[in-house]
């Protein structure tokens, strides 16, 4: 039998194939354990956001808030903005992008669309004035856009857009990232991503919240072939593992969400891991011996950055 330009004995090649079959099934076993065996730091603070949501909502709407969306014809944001209209949590909600949707049309009092040029920000400061809280879900893809086009939109309009909110008044920013940024990592998209964190540390809002939620599981408009692939291949992980690399786009706005409309944590910076994704979200119960609370630190011990 031919196999590309290999010529092989299929009594010869099994023996060797069951094997290398046997072998990345067990690095696969071993990676996602990995993912899913991961520690959720401060279980208690997260596991609050998802059960005293009534609770949370209810004094959130009488402090009369304001926020912007950006990225909100995404998968993240579409479902994000059908969230907030629901859950009506704000008095007001910009949703700032590059075309008109009149997707307003379809939503409940309080929402505005305004148009903006991503490349000349500053000359539409004013879409961002009044706004105390920030959604960030705007994001590309390098075969969409190209290399040097990824990087301005991951990282370059996102940087932009927090730095005019901060000067605005935006106090709460919430960004959604991906699982396994780093701003040292040798490819483009784990590297972009962590460097946008970076980025936004540095800014200083008083509360910034950063989502590395894993592979996004929902029902693209648009082709993305590799995204395909890698999501028909991985189902019997998304299944036995459904909190290790996979998370619903529904379970990430949920717990943006959440994440807004709770009390403020002790630190300015919360990072907030797949797996503490889905329970901010109320999608995974916390063991109740994890229920601990956690001990109030003093200004001097309080970290600037927490992993959660």
């Amino acid at each position: 039998m031919r196999f590309l330009w290999f010529n092989l004995d299929c009594r010869d090649s099994a023996p060797g194939v069951a094997i290398a079959l046997a072998t990345l099934g067990i690095f696969w076993t071993c990676l996602i354990s990995i993912y899913d065996l991961a520690i959720v730091h401060d279980t208690f603070t997260i596991a609050s956001m998802a059960a005293e949501r009534e609770q949370n909502l209810e004094n959130f709407k009488k402090e009369g808030h304001s926020a912007f969306v950006i990225g909100y014809t995404g998968e993240i944001g579409k479902v994000l903005v059908k969230e907030l209209d629901e859950v009506k949590a704000f008095k007001r909600v910009v949703l700032v992008g590059r075309r008109q949707t009149n997707i307003t049309q379809k939503l409940g009092a309080g929402f505005e669309e305004r148009v903006v040029d991503f490349d000349n920000l500053d000359d539409y400061k004013e879409a961002f004035a009044g706004c105390d809280v920030g959604f960030n879900t705007l994001g590309t893809t390098r075969a969409k856009s190209g290399a040097q086009g990824f990087v301005k939109v991951d990282h370059d309009y996102v940087l932009k857009t927090a730095e005019i909110a901060k000067a605005s008044g935006c106090k709460h920013f919430l960004h959604t990232s991906s699982q396994g940024s780093d701003k040292n990592s040798s490819l483009l998209y784990t590297r972009t991503k962590g460097q946008a964190e970076e980025s936004l540390r540095v800014i200083h809002f008083d509360r910034l919240s950063i989502f590395r939620p894993g592979i996004l599981l929902c029902d693209r408009e648009e082709s993305r072939p590799s995204e395909s692939f890698f999501r028909t291949v991985l189902k019997p992980v998304f299944y036995f593992f459904p909190t290790a690399i996979s998370t619903p786009t529904e379970v990430v706005a949920r717990a943006m969400v959440n994440n807004a409309i709770s009390p403020p944590s002790e630190n300015r910076t919360e990072l907030f891991e797949n797996k503490a994704i889905h329970m901010m979200a109320g999608n995974l119960k916390p063991k109740p011996e994890d229920m601990v609370k956690p001990v109030k630190k003093s200004a001097k011990e309080t970290d600037d950055n927490q992993e959660l």
